[in-house]
């Protein structure tokens, strides 16, 4: 069901890259929210990628951009402002990659070529494209930015290697990035931390099933699924959030709340996969 929460607003968003992305659901939900938007991802995404079909579906159009390039964020807000006549109303930030998780470097063995592309791809992208809309004055009065992160920014969890660090980065940048343009423009900065979701990023990360499924017996509401944080998103971009900027969101049906749930402390008592820490695989 529709409610035209986003009747009039215009927006870009970064990251769709197939109908797993959740940045694929956002789009759609935004669109039947009523908003117009810009697709954005890198060359190479787009060549991967089937962001044609949505383009279609939404009517939007699609513009080239690496999101750690100075002068692609430029031009892309430039062309965007272009093709949807004016300001934007709101962003998605849906941008993640790790090197060394594709590489299946452990975390105490990484390589830090790898962990700085990280950082830049997976947060200091949010910083680069924040401080260019701010200096272009792209975003519209109380307009809404959103990211999405992940509760591995304050919890360890294996497996998620430098991701973790990115993400803990990114949510900080939300929130100094949050005071300066709320202070100055009423824009404000949220960051989602998801449940973990089935996307072809979340895949490449080893044992990832396994954390889909301790996550989902964990939480008292079950794992929060791709359409369900879209439409949260969008919440977030309309005018019923307006005084919600700086804030680290959990959407994981209670996770980050849990210590001990019932059915894990059961399947605890059954038995151990791992009795000693030296049966744990190291990169884990």
């Amino acid at each position: 069901m529709a409610y035209n929460l986003l009747k009039g607003k215009k927006g870009i968003i970064f990251g769709a890259l197939n109908d797993k992305s959740i940045a694929w659901k956002v789009a759609l939900k935004a669109h039947e929210e009523g908003a117009q938007f810009v697709l954005t991802n890198t060359p190479v995404a787009l060549r991967m990628g089937e962001l044609n079909e949505l383009g279609k579906a939404c009517n939007a159009p699609i513009i080239p951009a690496d999101a750690t390039s100075f002068e692609d964020i430029e031009r892309l807000f430039k062309d965007s402002m272009e093709a949807l006549g004016g300001k934007v109303d709101f962003i998605l930030h849906s941008i993640g990659m790790s090197p060394n998780v594709r590489k299946g470097l452990s975390y105490d063995d990484i390589n830090y070529s790898y962990f700085q592309k990280t950082l830049d791809i997976s947060a200091v992208s949010l910083h680069k494209i924040l401080q260019v809309a701010r200096k272009m004055d792209a975003i519209n009065t109380w307009g809404s930015v959103v990211a999405l992160s992940y509760v591995a920014a304050q919890r360890t969890l294996y497996g998620y290697n430098d991701m973790a660090d990115a993400k803990a980065l990114l949510e900080s940048i939300a929130r100094s990035f949050g005071y300066i343009y709320g202070r100055d423009k009423k824009v404000r900065v949220n960051t989602i931390s998801q449940s973990p979701t089935l996307t072809t990023a979340g895949s490449g990360i080893r044992g990832f099933d396994n954390i889909v499924d301790f996550s989902d017996r964990t939480s008292p509401l079950g794992n929060a699924n791709a359409d369900e944080c879209a439409d949260y998103c969008i919440t977030l971009f309309s005018d019923l959030t307006r005084k919600v900027t700086m804030q680290n969101l959990f959407h994981d049906g209670g996770f980050s709340s849990m210590g001990m749930s019932y059915r894990a402390m059961s399947q605890y008592n059954k038995s151990f996969d791992c009795d000693k820490d030296d049966e744990i695989p190291k990169e884990w």
